[in-house]
């Protein structure tokens, strides 16, 4: 215990942690602010909601596939810390816009900064990974780990309800986010001064590994992309997690994309619920990571994975039988009348198995990610992953979106996520046999 809570005392950890924190909180806080404004107060039909969201999605999430081998590749090949300061002085000039898409209700301005911010997150992402190694001792590391992983989840769930509350709806019924637009730049600003105080962090010499691409930048995007992804994919439990993680993410992107519209036109809730349902979301998650790590007591294996992944499955298909029961209603409902309704705490406790079984299922396969590679190609071996996984959640919002277009119902695509857990499932055994 003592190895991890003298860390935040240390400016080899402290500001790190603290962008890292600071990048989360913001990156959810104008996400969410954004999804509330546009469903709530600028859209009136389901299916355009739907849509918006699945487009969002899909938008924040294309970076990841474009961009995440150069991503790798400089955060391996330069100073960690000059990258993060220039990432976090670009956070700032992104939310300006951001600001103002909030202030305007400008839907394309509002989608261009989500998209910049997904820049933002995919040059930042293998940072965090790569940047502990060289600034913690070994036995510190997992320590540290655990503390950025925790920090992350505070502020996705602090900026997720933030967000939902700085949506205020006026007496004439309109809906604005000025404090949202100012809370956004505040935000970014801190994130820059504290990105200022990270300590160098050059590159770490290579290992003699003939078959993972030589340090330096390979400015061909494609090319690029799929050399670190072939070279990656040839440890077998690295592949098999990959993939596992992806197909996890593509589901999650499908009930991501749907919290907002399914709270308001299935469950009749304001944005107040949809905030409490993103809530008890990021505080599941955050439960399952933990519940899995004393279940496995540090130990890195898949063998929990096959049956979390069922149990999710059962709770998605649940979620689905709760929305075709429940009452509707002419007007929406405050987070109290929600919480009056007869159905609404099984509803919240179905929510939350999902996903504490989400987080149970996933972070066991990260590890798999950084402790099977040398420390110098931990950065690259997080891109090729953000490669995949971006790629299969682009591929599932556009399902999302062609399944909506065609007439699928909000609720009835939690169908789709209840079955995609079968794979999920078997894409964690796959990874217990060869790992475990």
């Amino acid at each position: 215990m003592q190895n991890t809570i003298h860390l935040v005392k240390t400016r080899r950890f402290l500001p790190i942690f603290i962008t890292q924190f600071l990048g989360a909180f913001n990156d959810n806080l104008f996400r969410t602010a954004m999804v509330m404004l546009v469903i709530y107060g600028i859209f009136r039909s389901a299916e355009q909601e739907a849509t918006f969201s699945a487009i969002a999605g899909g938008l924040f999430i294309l970076p990841f596939f474009l961009l995440s081998a150069l991503a790798g590749q400089l955060a391996d090949a330069m100073d960690k810390a000059r990258i993060v300061r220039a990432v976090k002085t670009a956070e700032i000039l992104i939310m300006v816009f951001g600001a103002a898409g909030l202030l305007l209700h400008n839907i394309p301005l509002l989608l261009a900064a989500l998209c910049a911010m997904g820049v933002h997150s995919t040059f930042f992402g293998p940072i965090k990974y790569a940047i502990l190694p060289q600034h913690l001792e070994d036995d510190e590391v997992l320590g540290g780990t655990g503390l950025v992983e925790a920090g992350t989840y505070i502020g996705i769930l602090s900026g997720t309800i933030l967000g939902g509350l700085l949506v205020m709806q006026y007496a004439d019924g309109t809906y604005h986010a000025e404090w949202a637009a100012l809370a956004v730049l505040v935000v970014a600003v801190l994130g820059r001064i504290s990105g200022h105080f990270v300590p160098p962090a050059p590159p770490v010499d290579e290992p003699d590994d003939p078959e993972f691409p030589r340090r330096g930048v390979d400015w061909h995007i494609l090319r690029a992309s799929n050399r670190l992804i072939r070279a990656t994919m040839h440890i077998p439990r690295v592949f098999m997690a990959i993939l596992a993680i992806s197909f996890f993410w593509a589901m999650g992107a499908v009930l991501a994309a749907q919290f907002p519209p399914l709270v308001k036109n299935v469950f009749w809730g304001d944005q107040s619920v949809a905030t409490l349902f993103l809530a008890i979301f990021s505080v599941g998650v955050a439960v399952g990571s933990v519940a899995i790590n004393r279940l496995l007591k540090g130990e890195v294996s898949a063998r929990y994975s096959p049956v979390s992944a069922l149990v999710m499955g059962g709770f998605v298909l649940a979620l689905f039988l709760l929305s075709r029961t429940w009452p509707a209603s002419t007007d929406l409902l405050s987070l109290r009348a929600f919480l009056q309704e007869p159905l609404a705490w099984a509803v919240l406790l179905v929510l939350f198995g999902v996903a504490v079984a989400g987080g149970m299922f996933v972070v066991p396969l990260y590890a798999f990610l950084t402790t099977t590679v040398p420390k110098s190609e931990t950065a690259r071996t997080v891109a090729a992953n953000n490669i995949v996984n971006s790629g299969a959640m682009v591929v599932a919002t556009l399902l999302l979106t062609g399944l909506v277009t065609v007439g699928v119902s909000i609720s009835g695509t939690l169908l789709l996520v209840a079955a995609g857990s079968l794979v999920s499932a078997w894409l964690g055994w796959k990874l217990h046999r060869v790992c475990d």
